[in-house]
């Protein structure tokens, strides 16, 4: 495996900052990077569950930037590291530019240590076999996300134990979204938060337990429970 990647410009390392800055400000935990054929996959946990009595769906997040071609000897890889370790190594190639503003070509990050022990980043969503259904409008994933946001601001008070801040956040954010009820209003609250909605079509795409919301501005990949896969 590479101990580093290179992106194509200078733009694709601002984009690449800017997503998992939002990412990091929902779950400060790690992210996975799988490179290959030139494009680097970005994939983010939102929610998950945590344990086995957790009914929490699991919802990703998707981003993907674009590499330099390969062939500078720089492997393909797959690999989670923390989000902030990989946040730093970004900043400082941004600090690296602004010092050159000519200088906007390819850059080189490396990457930070790897992490073996994250439970989510062992579900991985099919890459091929997604039919499309019937799609969202941005309004009405931006709308489930703000009552949900609502709502659990106004049920957990300040100050109350862990166990039952997870318990309420995973009642709303495992709850359907109306006229979406196969989607849980954690994809919506992921789409928001991550960026994804804009004045565009949400487009909606399926393959077993996995139903995906795509956006110009990226994916949002859910893993639905057993018990909810029949339609």
């Amino acid at each position: 495996m590479g101990s580093s990647f290179t992106l194509a410009d200078t733009p694709t390392l601002d984009d690449l900052h800017v997503f998992l800055a939002r990412a990091a400000r929902i779950e400060e935990g790690t992210v996975r990077l799988i490179a290959g054929s030139g494009v680097l996959a970005v994939y983010v946990a939102v929610f998950y569950p945590q344990g086995l009595l957790d009914e929490s769906p699991t919802v990703l997040g998707l981003r993907t930037v674009a590499l330099r071609d390969a062939g500078q000897g720089h492997d393909d890889f797959d690999v989670v590291v923390p989000i902030r370790s990989l946040l730093g190594r970004l900043e400082m190639a941004k600090e690296a530019r602004q010092g050159d503003p000519s200088d906007s070509g390819p850059v080189s990050i490396t990457l930070p240590m790897g992490v073996n022990t994250v439970t989510w980043s062992a579900i991985s969503p099919p890459r091929g076999g997604w039919r499309p259904i019937a799609g969202t409008t941005a309004e009405v994933l931006d709308t489930a996300a703000r009552a949900g946001i609502d709502e659990v601001a106004a049920a957990v008070p300040d100050a109350v134990g862990e166990q039952i801040v997870r318990r309420v956040r995973s009642e709303v954010w495992s709850r359907g979204i109306p006229g979406l009820e196969h989607v849980p209003a954690g994809a919506a609250f992921a789409a928001l938060g991550l960026g994804f909605l804009g004045d565009d079509e949400v487009r909606m795409f399926e393959t077993g337990p996995w139903t995906r919301l795509t956006t110009m501005r990226g994916h949002v990949l859910v893993k639905r429970k057993a018990w909810t896969l029949a339609r």
